[in-house]
């Protein structure tokens, strides 16, 4: 089976926090900085993710939880810990055959005391000053989080590659990771999360760009191909449901129009002569259908469908 099943289209979105992004510069405008394309398909397995980790968080915290991803961005890997990692941080590596190399998840210390304290039913209360390293309540959490986060990452990316992710171990000081040097450059995803009424904090996921290189085509593509055959069982079930949907339809006999003077003075009682062809129009929902004659069916009023109304073209 070929390790690359489709391409994924969705423009780049946007951050949906306040959030600056100005560290993020440079942003897949230029081909030095970002070898990879403009990356259209990866941002949309971003998000993708990000819903999913709604759903890890959640029941987690037992609080209502939003996750945004921010738009792609390249970086230095030392640019990028000097922005980002200044303070205690944990990243842990997770393998992704069969692409070489490891992906980097990244959590800011602060944050994974939070989730412990969470975790355990508190506010969140966060240690001030924060400890110079992670406890092993913490450090168990980061590895909680980072299971949860790469169990789902295998789903996000599924419409794009077949991507093997397996969480490896924790660095509790990310300068001190080896595999890579400052100078390669790395693919930034991050998700911004926002527990209850809380200020939105990243979950960085590093992705070295060598890694990606064997499938730089498709991370690229705007062109969503069918990752399998149509399920003749599932398109007959979606067709009797549509068959099943109830739609309005109405008729109009006649339509006067009347002065607002003799409208203003009208009583109970007082006629209003109309006038209509022997055709009426047969509307549905709003919108002209058939056309056909006043007449009675057992009983009751009805229209003779006389003939059906072209579809009119709304690209035309």
């Amino acid at each position: 089976m070929e390790m690359v099943k489709a391409a994924s289209p969705a423009p780049v979105q946007g951050a949906a926090s306040g959030r600056a992004t100005a560290q993020h510069a440079p942003v897949l405008g230029s081909a030095s900085a970002n070898p990879l394309g403009d990356l259209q398909a990866l941002a949309q397995v971003s998000q993708r993710v990000a819903r999913a980790l709604r759903a890890l968080f959640e029941p987690m915290l037992r609080q209502p939880v939003k996750v945004a991803a921010e738009p792609i961005a390249v970086h230095r890997f030392d640019d990028y810990l000097a922005a980002n990692c200044s303070g205690l941080a944990s990243a842990t590596l997770i393998g992704m055959a069969p692409l070489s190399g490891h992906a980097m998840l990244v959590l800011d210390g602060a944050f994974t005391f939070r989730l412990v304290d969470l975790y355990f039913g508190g506010p969140g209360l966060v240690p001030n000053p924060l400890p110079a390293e992670f406890t092993p309540t913490a450090e168990a959490m980061i590895g909680r989080a980072a299971t949860g986060i790469t169990e789902r990452l295998a789903g996000g990316w599924a419409e794009l590659a077949e991507i093997e992710f397996q969480v490896g171990r924790t660095e509790t000081n990310p300068h001190m990771l080896s595999h890579i040097d400052g100078e390669d450059r790395v693919v930034l995803t991050r998700f911004l999360l926002t527990i209850g009424e809380g200020r939105a904090v990243p979950i960085d996921l590093l992705y070295p760009a060598a890694s990606l290189k064997p499938i730089a085509g498709i991370l690229s593509s705007k062109v969503q191909a069918r990752r399998q055959a149509e399920d003749p069982s599932w398109t007959n079930k979606l067709m009797r449901a549509a068959m099943n949907v109830k739609m309005p339809v109405r008729s109009v006999l006649a339509e006067p129009v009347i002065p607002l003077a003799q409208l203003m003075s009208l009583k109970p009682g007082d006629i209003i002569p109309i006038s209509f062809g022997p055709e009426i129009p047969l509307l549905v929902s709003g919108n002209r259908f058939a056309r056909g004659a006043v007449g009675a069916s057992n009983g009751r009023a009805a229209i003779r469908v006389h003939r059906i109304e072209p579809i009119e073209n709304e690209d035309s």
